[in-house]
């Protein structure tokens, strides 16, 4: 079993840059893969990144791409989203997940059973 709590949301003027941590418990995360996901107001969750934990390659989608970056921090089991250049479409609940995944499975989020709780990230003026 895996607990996940991340940390580090706040508010953040557009341009201004962000880091988000994923802290891990209950278990080693090797082996596992992780997802990055955010929820707006009124929109579905939606698959931000994910991170290979044992050979430390990182995916992102496409809106967020060249923008965030995905980490880890393997001494503290903990992964961590760096964003840079952030913009109002940014603002949402961000959440971690985990799971033992295929490549192909990482966007979709019905395939992570552990999920932190959430941290929120707003972006204004």
């Amino acid at each position: 079993q895996v607990q996940l709590v991340e940390a580090g949301g706040g508010l953040v003027h557009p341009g201004g840059s962000l880091t988000l941590s994923c802290a891990a418990t209950g278990s080693s995360l090797s082996g596992y893969r992780l997802g990055w996901f955010r929820q707006a107001p009124g929109k579905d969750r939606e698959y931000v990144g994910a991170f290979s934990w044992n050979d430390r390659r990182a995916y992102y989608a496409d809106s967020v791409k060249g923008r965030f970056t995905i980490t880890r921090d393997s001494a503290k089991n903990t992964m961590h989203l760096q964003m840079n250049n952030l913009k109002a479409e940014d603002k949402a609940v961000y959440y971690c997940a985990a799971g033992r995944l295929i490549l192909s499975s990482l966007p979709f989020e019905r395939h992570y059973p552990y999920w932190g709780q959430g941290t929120q990230v707003t972006v204004s003026s």
